[in-house]
């Protein structure tokens, strides 16, 4: 049995201290961003088109996950499925747009609402990867998505297109248990990388 444990306690520490095996990519595939010079307010959207883990399509992630939290706990899954969405506009939205707006320099403000703006940006997130804290094992969260660039009275047409991969969400301090504070994580990484490659690349 101490053996066990030893080996439990092993691998748990190599899950706790593991990082994602690919690191962050940032990488223009499209056009630039040099038309956001001079701007002093730029709009940011955010759009969900995302795969979830082993699941090509988040509905099918919320489906299973739901079902497995309210077996568990009446009413348990349908909390949890209300908060997966309601974490969009109440944490991760508002964290990216916080970090990009301390790491962009000064340049810009990106903006939501109603303000007009010359461009617009889009955030896209293409893929998540909520990850898991259990004490003696976790897994760091990542998100993947898209930055792209439109002008505000046209937003089909693209200017500018980045990929990020691999934007980590982790608690260095080890307390993200939750899934929604694991993504906002990585919400916040990617906002701040994105904003210190385009000072360094894109704004000069």
């Amino acid at each position: 049995m101490k053996q066990v444990l030893t080996l439990l306690l092993a691998v748990g520490l190599l899950f706790a201290f593991s990082t994602n095996v690919e690191a962050q990519k940032l990488k223009v595939t499209k056009g630039s961003f040099a038309k956001l010079k001079g701007q002093k307010n730029v709009k940011i959207l955010f759009e969900y088109n995302t795969a979830v883990g082993k699941f090509k399509k988040e509905a099918d992630y919320l489906k299973k996950k739901t079902k497995e939290y309210n077996e568990k706990e009446e009413g348990k899954g349908d909390k949890w499925a209300k908060a997966w969405v309601a974490d969009r506009k109440a944490r991760f939205e508002p964290k990216f747009k916080e970090l990009f707006n301390e790491h962009i320099d000064g340049k810009f403000k990106l903006t939501q609402g109603t303000q007009e703006t010359e461009y617009t940006v889009i955030f896209r997130t293409t893929f998540t990867e909520p990850g898991f804290n259990i004490g003696i094992m976790k897994k760091d969260a990542f998100i993947s998505g898209e930055f792209v660039l439109v002008k505000s009275d046209d937003l089909e047409k693209e200017l500018g297109k980045m990929t990020i991969e691999n934007s980590p969400g982790r608690s260095f301090a080890g307390f993200d248990y939750e899934t929604g504070t694991r993504i906002q994580e990585a919400y916040a990484k990617g906002g701040k990388e994105i904003a210190k490659y385009l000072v360094k690349k894109q704004l000069k």
